[in-house]
């Protein structure tokens, strides 16, 4: 799909009549297709890795974005862009936004669509003469999917002093390239990126608009939903090592195939989750055979799970009852496992409070309050930990995510940006 093709398909959908106080879709619709150019891939998504001139591109035209809306902008040493706009007063201010990052052929609308979402607040504002009480910063975070390092959520984890030396010298990306290389490469150091530091910034809220990823609202026949908890993702790097021969002369009884303990592996964590609760979910969708030969019997298979759920403490437990079954099935192959922790982050519920005023938005907009929890981590469960966050989803279609399939209305996404506006404004009037 072409950047024309998409944004004719967005405004062919459109009602105009959505276009007031100061919101404009058509604007709304333009950059999501500019945005779309940035890393095209041939099935009509977008390949944009964390750290990789093509996410690096997508910050620049959001840059001239911001200062156009007279925001000033900066970026930390993570490569996180900051566009300010100034209060009434100097209180500590409302921050809005999410990531321009991508997984490789991912889509059009998870990331950018925040990004947007949060940008066109001030261009009402600016229309309209209108100065907020208090400070107002649009954010793009850095690396969120990821995919650059095996290891997501990169800029938020920074800007909180989430991630340490040590996890910086494990970094490495699918070519080899440690941290330090791709962050020079970027435009930055290791010393300029654990500087990102949230204190400066004097925050009173954020909160993140994002595609809801499921079909919940679909459901329900809304445009856009409260997300009432956000689940805490933790990634298990699994290795199991068996003895490489030939495909030919090995006879099946001696051999020590790691790929058969892999697949035993794999199928048996699919009954795991139900075990735990209702909401958990435990995912293989990498995995690497060595030396991947069509005549050899392989040496090692290296796998990723992921693993959620809503509260830490079921995640917890079905994530050690799958580093327990990895060696299990080990033993009972022959072959050696390890394994290896590389990401775990605690779920983050939403304040009831926060919840009641988006619910009390949607009612004055005649859109039923629906509560959703996301099973996909956001930059919003990392600024959690620090300050209070509220999340607001739009619907999408067929609850399709990643993938160059994904879709969102316009008219649910520009419904979504009155929400915001009108939820920033309430809490911003009561500073």
């Amino acid at each position: 799909m072409t950047s024309t093709t998409f944004l004719n398909k967005l405004m062919n959908e459109y009602d105009s009549h959505l276009n007031h106080s100061g919101i404009n879709g058509e604007r709304i619709a333009d950059r999501l297709a500019e945005l779309s150019e940035i890393g095209a891939t041939e099935d009509g998504g977008v390949t944009r890795i964390g750290y990789s001139a093509q996410e690096k591109q997508a910050k620049e035209r959001v840059v001239s974005w911001m200062k156009e809306a007279g925001l000033t902008v900066t970026m930390d040493g993570a490569g996180n862009v900051f566009g300010r706009l100034e209060g009434k007063s100097d209180s500590p201010a409302v921050m809005s936004g999410s990531h321009l990052d991508s997984v490789p052929n991912g889509g059009n609308f998870d990331g950018p669509l925040g990004v947007l979402a949060a940008l066109e607040v001030v261009e009402a504002w600016k229309e309209n003469g209108y100065t907020p009480p208090i400070p107002y910063e649009v954010v793009v975070f850095s690396d969120e999917e990821g995919s650059r390092f095996k290891a997501g959520l990169t800029g938020s984890r920074s800007f909180t002093g989430k991630i340490t030396n040590d996890e910086l010298d494990l970094f490495q990306d699918d070519s080899g390239q440690s941290f330090d290389e791709v962050i020079a490469a970027y435009g930055s150091d290791r010393e300029a990126f654990l500087k990102a530091n949230y204190h400066s910034k004097n925050l009173k809220l954020f909160v993140e608009v994002h595609i809801e990823q499921g079909t919940v609202l679909e459901k329900h026949d809304e445009p856009a939903g409260i997300v009432n908890g956000i689940a805490g993702p933790a990634w298990l790097e699994v290795s199991f090592k068996g003895k490489a021969g030939h495909a030919g002369n090995t006879p099946m009884e001696n051999r020590k195939d790691p790929v058969i303990a892999a697949g035993m592996f794999v199928q048996e964590i699919e009954s795991l989750p139900r075990e735990v609760s209702q909401t958990a979910v435990a995912t293989v969708g990498k995995m690497n055979v060595l030396p991947n030969g069509i005549n050899v019997i392989a040496q090692e298979v290296n796998l990723m799970v992921d693993i959620r759920d809503i509260t830490e403490q079921t995640r917890d437990q079905l994530l050690e009852m799958i580093y327990q079954k990895a060696e299990n099935v080990a033993a009972r192959r022959g072959i050696d496992v390890t394994w290896n922790i590389n990401t775990k982050i605690k779920p983050l519920p939403i304040a009831p409070e926060l919840q009641e005023k988006l619910a009390t938005i949607m009612d004055k907009s005649g859109i039923k309050p629906v509560y959703i929890p996301s099973g996909a981590g956001h930059d919003a469960m990392i600024i959690g930990e620090e300050i209070p966050v509220a999340m607001i989803f739009t619907r999408s279609k067929d609850g399709i995510s990643h993938n160059p399939a994904e879709w969102s209305s316009l008219n649910d996404c520009v419904k979504t940006v009155h929400l915001l506006k009108g939820f920033v404004e309430g809490i911003m009037e009561e500073a």
